[in-house]
């Protein structure tokens, strides 16, 4: 007896892929991605302008607060995209 005999095609291809984002189709998986490397070169590009332009320590420390904040989001989503690849 074929086991997928009874199932449609769309879960074959959802058992056929694992990781977090597995639910997602792979192109929506795509822009996490590059929504992930944007916020990582927003955060080198906001933390380069900190060090050469801002004096003010206390809004060098906020503006580092986001640029950090937004470098380990973008790891993070870039985390899942990786642990989603493809079997």
């Amino acid at each position: 007896m074929d086991p997928f005999l009874f199932t449609d095609t769309s879960s074959i291809f959802i058992l056929n892929s694992r990781g977090p984002l597995s639910s997602m189709h792979a192109l929506d998986v795509m822009w996490v991605s590059f929504y992930s490397i944007g916020l990582l070169m927003l955060s080198l590009f906001l933390i380069t302008a900190i060090r050469k332009w801002v004096g003010n320590v206390f809004l060098s420390a906020i503006l580092k607060f986001v640029a950090y904040a937004m470098f380990a989001l973008g790891s993070f989503l870039m985390v899942l995209v990786i642990a989603t690849w493809p079997a």
